[in-house]
């Protein structure tokens, strides 16, 4: 008969419990007590998983939950991944009390809907899933636009053009290089009135394994709600919610310092981006 490693019996146990609880996390105090482990060694092991990528650590208070490596392995990833960005937008909407989506990047230039959560009822922003927004649309073009080469940025304006919705839009290629550094600084896109006069959104980069920014966080909010005095507050929990979906699923987030500055970032105006832009009055969105 063999006989059991008590390591190993206990690590068996920890995942058994994390897979159960996904994708909430668990807190090391309940998986000491629920499983009668030491302390010690109950530690000892989320470290060495955490390292492995098996499990993910998302926050002292909170706890830990299934890691990025493990959900790849599984046949269920679309599942698992799909509830770790729905239980984050949930927790998002609820601190921020705004509607919060994640959109994705398309071929064909513009960001469609893929998963939201939104805690107001009444009269409120609110997008549905599936809505695209234009390429254009100042804070998810800020918040994407920051993370791509400045060569790949200038062609996608040349192809789609950079609207200019309101007086405060954005279209100035040096003022967009400028604000594209800042992006990357801070890790949050803001267009306050940039898309419609009377709203505001914040956006954030969600990162692939590839550490290449294929979709965003975003919130949108009545210009009454979302503006310069909260502008930041809100874009630091913005970015730690796209951040915590990025560790989750297994991407690598990026800072100002991995990016290496194109020198074509202040170039001259490719066609279509500069004081020529187009007028057009902003739909509802970000």
């Amino acid at each position: 008969m063999a006989t059991e490693v008590p390591a190993v019996a206990a690590t068996l146990r920890i995942m058994d419990m994390l897979a159960a609880e996904a994708p909430a996390a668990v807190t090391p105090r309940r998986l000491v007590d629920e499983l009668g482990l030491n302390r010690s060694t109950c530690y000892n092991i989320l470290a060495t998983l955490q390292r492995a990528g098996w499990v993910l650590n998302v926050g002292d208070r909170t706890g830990w939950t299934l890691g990025p490596r493990l959900l790849t392995m599984s046949n269920k990833t679309t599942e698992a991944l799909s509830a770790i960005v729905q239980q984050e937008l949930e927790n998002l909407s609820a601190e921020l009390g705004f509607i919060a989506f994640l959109a994705e990047r398309t071929g064909s230039g513009d960001y469609v809907v893929v998963a939201k959560a939104e805690r107001q009822t009444g009269v409120r922003v609110t997008v549905d899933v599936g809505d695209s927004f234009p390429f254009s649309a100042p804070a998810l073009m800020h918040a994407f636009g920051a993370w791509v080469p400045a060569g790949e940025f200038d062609h996608l304006a040349r192809r789609h053009g950079v609207v200019r919705y309101t007086e405060r839009t954005v279209v100035d290629r040096e003022e967009l290089a400028q604000l594209f550094r800042e992006v990357r600084r801070r890790g949050y896109s803001t267009s306050i009135q940039q898309f419609n006069l009377a709203q505001g959104a914040v956006a954030s980069p969600v990162f692939d394994a590839r550490g290449q920014a294929t979709r965003a966080v975003c919130v949108l909010a009545f210009f009454s709600q979302l503006d310069e005095r909260n502008v930041s507050h809100v874009g630091k929990s913005v970015s730690a919610c796209a951040r915590r979906i990025t560790e989750r699923t297994g991407g690598v987030h990026q800072t100002s310092e991995d990016w290496v500055e194109d020198a074509a970032d202040v170039a001259e105006p490719a066609a279509g981006v500069g004081g020529n832009a187009t007028s057009t009055p902003g739909p509802a969105g970000s």
